[in-house]
């Protein structure tokens, strides 16, 4: 729920206008409690009578069995686990649930519809706030929710804007808690409430994110698009500038848009590491790219100009949007079941999307294996989906008639009339396609083309746009990276002397060669003297995989990244391998093509297609030992890696293969915060003239020298340090730590900090970072501190990059401060010699403070009258302390001798009443709390021992005995039901009122759920 201390700024700021848009896009409120007036029980998420209601609306036919069973389908799933519920929810939902009836022409089954798709205001929309759903222990209220036909698909949490960038981790924290997706929130949420969500949006009105259920936190995303809505629309809908959280709402929950994405934009898909199943939810480009595409088949006026091309930048998700666009082209009536053909232009790209297609489980895709085959496919009846090669169109021109011999053929022959087919064509580029694309229309030569590609369309092939129509939709290298749907690449030239490009040939052969006599070199000049010879050089392949390695060592492999070693011919690539072994290297493999010709050196470095899928494996594995792949012109492109960081580049790329090589390294992954590309050949001289075909604005960022990189380091390290310019003694660790006693203050330096660390990680070991290495340790150590002082968990050593850990961890060791950065709970041996070694008396005060603080977070559930109690009274210490009733030394007096000591003897406490430590936690739910007189104070913080309540306080533990002894009792409600029955007729028979018993009951069950639940 709602901090009290940020109540009037989440809700004022955040919440208020959140509900007020929601309203305007057409969502009626309704107050929480008459929506719980409506159910069954708290535990139930869903508004079962709205839902029957609406069914009934969109399906007249069903018989009130029926209707019971389609409304027990959503809120009544059965699932191991979260993500399956959510997968058999969606299923339900989005492809509909059969049930058998009569409806005059015998029992059918016959589908039923969840949601008026075609007309959003045909559905009750509701939203609510405060909406309170019960779990195994807990009861959440997330702050908004929003239901279409009584069935929740968003949920919104809305923080205070005071809480500087810390507001994202708290509400997408909060986020995680309710579905329970760690351990350390085991039945402390309600995932139940989830098994039906679609959307997740965290918001603090100035920005906004959104994920789906299970999303972890860094792939929660900016939705920074109000399509269709104009931006004018917006503003004329809220009555002022739009802010970030307005854009996102309306964006993703205005009721059309809401609905669409339910639909045609969830995928559920198992990743490559771990084979679990994924939830994926559109990015905001995908969205815009597939509707824009879905517009133009629809409302083009000639035939010819139904098509286009997407541009997305590589990394971007271009397979899911293909999906996307073909679904929802499968799906449009107007197309009539229309012929779907996905075209690539290599193998391993055709079996990457095909792979995608069928994990998310699109209906039937079909992969041609052969000429004839796609010939059969395109020839039958419509409605398939096709995922082919284009080579096999080239093919299809020389092949003649079905024996399959050669023959002459002018033209290519038509293979499908239909109008209502279309073709999606990824690195649709003149480059790649030539003459295909040609064949393929006349092959189909009333279908509509979409060319999709991950590099932008250069100035030399705009014949692409001609081919398959003006772009549809850009998404762009820079927007990627702002996103953060990529990370930003750095290059780096190194070993100039050793280049082939940029130096002559001439200089670089007399470097190379400076061994052998005038003689030797002029035979080997006039017949070896070309690029890649020289650079297949034994002795210059060494030179630079010592640089390699060296650079490895120390700049990626601290991160666990792995690496990409780039050659430029397949000679040489072997000769990387080799060499690579022969300096003892991290262990690495060769993935090249093979041919019957080649020579015995590299026979032995053939594999099999299972062999390369083996290695692509285990390199794409985080703690498998495999560290870098030598490759020659393989794995460049439609290669998916984010655990490769750095790309060692020995080859003459340029144009599209430049820009689709180095996207290797853009991928995102957690601790990755940019990618590298090391220059060994000269392309990085030679990028602007390389990138000068395309438009300035369509590759900008397309790599970043990494000594750009050292003006925002300086620029992050000035606002790093500012914070802490009023400290006179900066080597005064408590003074440091108190400037970042305020949590938004703490919020706004972590921020910082983070930003200086990253730029420092990237720069490390180069010498430019060295003079910023010495505040990077004295930052650290003070942000270690203020963690372990006010137990803020939201900060952590692990977020940083590997180099600056290590700094940090060094720092703190060198100075012999380890227990002052190290957080140490209220009755650890250490605390003692922590207080001993803070300066001040305010320093020891306000560690004790916080220590309290935590100890009774931690075990509020254990005893809640024991030590909401304990709160009280250290909440009154410290406004006794801050009215300068007492100071700093008597406030650490009393925090000792009236919590501290209480809670250490509590133990004591309960022998004393003759009670277990769970009959005390009882005795004090069942005993009504008054003020504690002065006397009281000193001694046990549940004042008089009423005796009554102590006997009722142990019967009622021994009654409860044999249900929590029980395994997994805490899972079974028939066990619960019992206890809580046990419960009242104890109660009842002492006397309790009747309004109090189902409360008194419901805590006392929490509590040994706490207690006795593991």
């Amino acid at each position: 729920m709602t901090p009290p201390g940020n109540a009037w700024n989440e809700l004022s700021l955040s919440e208020d206008p959140a509900v007020a848009l929601l309203q305007k896009l057409g969502f009626r409120y309704v107050a929480p409690e008459i929506l719980e007036a409506e159910r069954e029980s708290v535990k139930v998420p869903l508004l079962p009578s709205r839902l029957a209601k609406a069914l009934k609306k969109l399906n007249p036919w069903l018989s009130d069995d029926n209707l019971h069973k389609a409304v027990r389908s959503v809120g009544a799933v059965q699932s191991a686990t979260l993500i399956e519920a959510s997968e058999e929810v969606y299923e339900t939902l989005v492809h509909t649930r059969s049930f058998e009836q009569d409806l005059g022409d015998g029992r059918k089954s016959h589908d039923v519809r969840f949601f008026d798709f075609d007309n959003p205001t045909n559905n009750e929309l509701l939203v609510t706030r405060q909406y309170a759903v019960k779990g195994a222990k807990k009861t959440i209220y997330p702050d908004i929710v929003v239901f279409i036909n009584g069935i929740p698909l968003a949920v919104i949490e809305c923080k205070s804007p005071k809480l500087g960038e810390a507001w994202k981790l708290e509400a997408i924290d909060q986020f995680s808690r309710y579905q329970e997706l760690d351990d350390k929130y085991r039945e402390l949420g309600a995932p139940r409430l989830f098994e039906t969500v679609q959307v997740l949006i965290a918001t603090c009105r100035q920005a906004a994110v959104y994920g789906t259920v299970t999303t972890p936190y860094r792939f929660f995303a900016e939705w920074k698009t109000t399509w269709p809505m104009t931006p004018e629309k917006l503003r004329a809908l809220v009555g002022r500038e739009p802010t970030a959280q307005d854009v996102t709402l309306a964006g993703l929950l205005a009721p059309q848009n809401l609905l669409d994405l339910v639909r045609n934009f969830v995928a559920f898909d198992p990743d490559r590491d771990t084979g679990r199943v994924v939830r994926k939810l559109c990015r905001y480009q995908q969205f815009t790219a597939v509707n824009k595409a879905i517009e133009r088949a629809r409302t083009a006026k000639k035939p010819d100009d139904r098509g286009g091309v997407v541009w997305h930048t590589q990394g971007s998700g271009k397979s899911l949007t293909m999906l996307w666009l073909a679904l929802k082209l499968r799906r449009d009536p107007l197309h009539e079941n229309p012929t779907l053909v996905l075209v690539t232009d290599r193998k391993d790209l055709d079996a990457q999307i095909t792979g995608t297609f069928q994990a998310c489980k699109f209906p039937n895709p079909e992969r041609a294996e052969s000429v004839r085959h796609l010939r059969e496919l395109l020839s039958g009846p419509p409605g398939k989906t096709v995922l082919t090669t284009v080579q096999k169109f080239q093919e299809l021109a020389a092949t003649g008639g079905s024996s399959g011999k050669r023959a002459a053929r002018k033209e290519h022959p038509v293979l499908s009339e239909a109008h209502n087919l279309f073709v999606l064509t990824d690195e649709a580029h003149r480059t790649q396609y030539g003459g295909l694309a040609a064949n393929m229309r006349k092959a189909l030569p009333n279908a509509a083309f979409f060319g999709f590609t991950g590099t932008p369309i250069d100035k030399k092939d705009r014949s692409t746009l001609s081919t398959f129509g003006p772009y549809i939709d850009t998404y762009t290298i820079e927007q990627a990276v702002a996103d953060g749907a990529t990370v930003p690449i750095f290059y780096e030239g190194r070993l100039p002397a050793l280049r082939i490009i940029g130096n002559t040939l001439d200089a670089l052969f007399d470097r190379v060669f400076a061994d052998r006599s005038d003689e030797e070199r002029e035979a080997i000049k006039k017949r070896y003297a070309n690029e890649q010879t020289l650079a297949g050089a034994p002795k210059r392949v060494e030179t630079i995989c010592l640089d390699l390695l060296d650079h490895y060592a120390k700049a990626i492999q601290p991160g666990g990244f792995k690496a990409q070693v780039v050659a430029c011919t397949r000679e040489n690539a072997v000769l990387y391998k080799e060499t690579l072994d022969r300096l003892h290297g991290p262990q690495s493999a060769i993935i090249i093509s093979g041919s019957n010709k080649d020579a015995t050196h590299l026979v032995k470095h053939h594999t099999s297609e299972e062999q390369r899928t083996a290695l692509i494996d285990r390199f794409l594995a985080k703690d498998d030992p495999l560290k870098i792949l030598v490759v020659c012109d393989m794995l460049l492109t439609g290669f998916d890696a984010p655990i490769e960081q750095v790309m060692y580049l020995d080859s003459p790329l340029k144009e599209h293969t430049l820009l689709q090589a180095i996207a290797r390294v853009n991928r995102t992954a957690d601790g990755k915060s940019y990618g590298l590309v090391i220059d060994y050949w000269g392309v990085s001289e030679a990028l602007t003239e390389a990138l000068e075909i395309f438009a300035p604005s369509e590759v900008k960022g397309a790599m970043t020298p990494k000594s750009d990189e050292l003006p925002r380091l300086q620029a992050r390290h000035a606002a790093a340090v500012r914070f802490f310019v009023r400290v006179k003694d900066k080597d005064d660790l408590d003074a440091c730590v108190a400037v970042l006693e305020p949590e938004d203050v703490r919020a706004e330096f972590d921020a910082a900090f983070k930003r200086f660390s990253q730029s420092l990680d990237m720069l490390l070991p180069d010498p430019s970072a060295l003079p910023y290495v010495a505040d990077a340790r004295w930052l650290g150590k003070i942000r270690q501190a203020a963690a372990a002082k006010f137990r803020d968990k939201k900060i952590d050593i692990a977020d940083c990059g590997a180099k600056v850990r290590k700094l940090i961890e060094e720092a703190v060791a060198a100075d012999g401060i380890e227990i002052l950065v190290k957080p140490i709970s209220l009755f650890a041996p250490e605390l003692e010699e922590k207080l001993k070694k803070l300066k001040t008396p305010e320093a020891r005060a306000s560690e004790m403070e916080h220590a309290i603080r935590d100890e009774i977070h931690v075990r509020l559930d254990d005893d809640p009258v024991f030590f909401t109690s304990l709160r009280e009274r250290l909440e009154q210490i410290i406004e006794d302390r801050k009215a300068k009733r007492i100071d700093a030394a008597r406030e650490l007096q009393r925090l000792e001798d009236e919590i501290r000591k209480k809670i250490r003897a509590r133990a004591e406490t309960a022998a004393t009443l003759g009670l277990s430590e769970t009959g005390l936690a009882i005795y004090g739910l069942i005993s009504e709390r008054k003020p504690l007189t002065a006397a009281e104070k000193t001694g046990n913080a549940y004042g008089k021992v009423d005796e009554s309540k102590k006997e009722l306080a142990s019967l009622l533990e021994e009654q409860l005995e044999p249900q929590v002894s029980l395994v997994d009792w805490v899972h079974k409600d028939d066990v619960q039901r019992e206890m809580r029955k046990r419960i009242k007729r104890q109660l009842r028979a002492a006397g309790f009122a009747d309004d109090k018993l189902d409360a008194t009951a419901d805590s006392i069950v929490d509590l040994m759920k706490r207690r006795r639940g593991r």
